[in-house]
């Protein structure tokens, strides 16, 4: 049976660039969170700092959802997992809080970046997920996906 992120290289390669971005992003939010971010975080009256745990807590889960789902149909494409158990509602990108747009406003500017770039990461792989478990309809070929081909066949 073929997989579905299998289906065509471009589609691996997309999940796998995602991967990498993914687990760069949570390394730099980490750093930040964890390090760095330390001095701002103290320099905030006591409740926006209780904002800005409650935000890094949201930047960390959303990472945390993205990279497993991310891992999961890397593994579907490798053969690891069949496209059946990948699609299982268990192994949905789980959900998470919005973040809050009047305090995220109030937080140091390398902060409210790490939290907009895992916003926009979570949204493209929401959508990516949305378009493997319920693809388009195609009534007949399509010519984007044939210039596709050509691409993939000469690289």
């Amino acid at each position: 049976m073929s997989t579905v992120v299998a289906q065509t290289g471009l589609a691996r390669k997309f999940v796998d660039s995602l991967y990498v971005e993914a687990m760069v992003l949570a390394d730099e939010a980490r750093a930040y969170f964890e390090d760095h971010g330390v001095e701002a975080r103290d320099s905030l009256s006591p409740s926006l700092r209780v904002g800005y745990a409650v935000e890094s807590l949201k930047v960390t889960t959303r990472m945390m959802h993205v990279i497993a789902w991310l891992l999961t149909w890397r593994g579907e494409a490798k053969g690891e997992i069949t496209a059946e158990a990948a699609s299982h509602p268990d192994r949905r990108l789980g959900l998470t809080a919005k973040s809050d747009a009047a305090i995220v406003a109030q937080l140091p500017e390398a902060a409210q970046e790490l939290i907009a770039a895992s916003e926009e990461l979570y949204g493209r792989v929401s959508r990516l997920e949305r378009d493997l478990l319920n693809p388009p309809e195609q009534t007949g070929p399509s010519p984007a996906r044939s210039l596709l081909g050509r691409l993939e066949r000469a690289f």
